[in-house]
C-alpha cells in the first residue's frame, strides 16, 4: 500500500463528518459545475462527477434537483476556488481550500484562525509545493480485478488502486481526472464517486500535546462555511 492508501485511511474518520456540512459543500460543488458547463449532466462532465458524489453522500434526490435549479438562476452567485496556505504551530503545513462568495471575508477569516492558534497566514506558492494534487475515484469492486483495473488504467494515468469496504480506489496525478472519468464511462464501470486530494509528500510526528494545539486550529478552519477542504503535513497515524 501507497502513501495514497495511508492518506486515505488517517483521514476518513475526519471526512465530511458532519452531513449538514457535506450537504453545503455539495452545493456550493453544484453551482461551480452549473455555472462553468450548464445545468444538463450529460453535457457537463463536472456536474456528472458532483451529483454522484451528493447520492455517495446519501443527499436526497430533491435536495439535488433544486440546488441545480437554483445554480441555473442568473440572480445566484457564483463562487471563487481559493487555495490559502500556512503555518499551525510546530511547523505543519496546512492547505486550506475555499469556494467563496466574498474573498474579503473569507480572508479575514483564514487569518484570524491562524492568528488565534499561533499559526502564520502564509503567502501563495508557500506550501503548496509539499502536497500532490491527485484525484480519485471509487468504484465497485465486486467483480473487478484491482490489478487487471491497474495494469489497463496506468495508461490513463491511474499510478495506485486499492479496495476497502466500500469499493476500489484508483488514484491518479491532478490533471488526468478528465481521461480516466471518460474511460470509465466508455466501459460502463459505475462511478459511485470521484473528487480531488492534496496528500502529504511527507509528514511530521508530533507529541500528543503538540498534535491537540494544531487540531485545534485544524477545527476552527473546518467548521468556516467557506471552507471545502483543510490537509496537513502532520502524521496521524497511531
Amino acid at each position: 500500500m501507497g502513501r495514497a492508501f495511508e492518506f486515505r485511511k488517517a483521514r476518513k474518520m475526519k471526512r465530511w463528518s458532519a452531513m449538514a456540512k457535506t450537504f453545503t459543500r455539495i452545493g456550493k460543488d453544484i453551482v461551480m459545475a452549473v455555472k462553468e458547463g450548464g445545468a444538463d449532466p450529460d453535457n457537463n462532465s463536472r456536474l456528472r462527477a458532483v451529483i454522484q458524489n451528493a447520492k455517495a453522500a446519501n443527499m436526497p434526490k430533491d435536495n439535488i434537483e433544486r440546488a441545480i435549479k437554483k445554480a441555473s438562476d442568473k440572480n445566484t452567485e457564483n463562487y471563487k476556488e481559493i487555495l490559502y496556505e500556512g503555518y499551525a504551530p510546530h511547523g505543519i503545513a496546512i492547505l486550506v481550500e475555499t469556494a467563496t462568495d466574498n474573498n474579503n471575508r473569507t480572508v479575514a477569516n483564514i487569518r484570524s484562525y491562524f492568528n488565534k492558534s499561533n499559526g502564520t497566514l502564509g503567502t501563495s506558492g508557500s506550501v503548496e509545493f509539499m502536497f500532490d494534487h491527485s484525484c480519485n475515484f471509487r468504484i465497485p469492486s465486486d467483480g473487478l480485478d484491482p490489478e487487471e483495473i491497474e495494469l489497463e488504467f496506468i495508461d490513463y494515468g491511474v499510478e495506485e488502486v486499492f479496495v476497502d469496504e466500500d469499493g476500489m480506489l484508483l488514484y491518479a496525478p491532478f490533471e488526468n481526472f478528465g481521461s480516466i472519468q471518460k474511460e470509465l464511462e466508455n466501459q460502463s464501470i459505475e462511478i459511485l464517486s470521484s473528487g480531488f486530494e492534496r496528500i502529504p509528500q511527507v509528514t511530521k510526528k508530533l507529541l500528543p500535546e503538540q498534535q491537540e494545539e494544531v487540531e485545534k486550529l485544524l477545527e476552527k478552519i473546518e467548521q468556516d462555511d467557506d471552507v471545502q477542504n483543510v490537509y496537513h503535513t502532520m502524521d496521524m497515524s497511531e
